[in-house]
């Protein structure tokens, strides 16, 4: 038998409980689909993994931080040479993370 508890967590305490997590868990994965402040898993077997995926990366920091490389604005994908990157630059993650601190 499962118990399902019906009051909702309040904001304060959901916040505090995520905040030792991985801030790329912020964003949705796109290699595995798992949504937003799910752990990544793996798409074979299932098993949840303690990091993110370097694609969930990649998108948090796209979605994040402006790239100081090419300068280009959040959810704007990288570019070089006027082809759009599959990646973000190294700049752009280090971006992120003094924004996300």
């Amino acid at each position: 038998m499962t118990i399902r508890y019906s009051a909702p967590m309040p904001d304060s305490l959901r916040h505090f409980m995520r905040a030792k997590q991985d801030p790329a868990r912020a964003v949705a994965c796109p290699h595995c689909g798992v949504a937003a402040h799910k752990p990544c898993k793996l798409r074979t077997s299932g098993r949840l993994l303690t990091e993110p995926h370097p694609q969930r990366r990649s998108a948090w920091a796209e979605a994040t931080a402006c790239c100081p490389q090419c300068q280009v604005e959040p959810t704007t994908p990288c570019h070089e040479d006027g082809r759009a990157r599959s990646t973000v630059h190294a700049r752009r993650y280090e971006e992120a993370e003094v924004t996300a601190a």
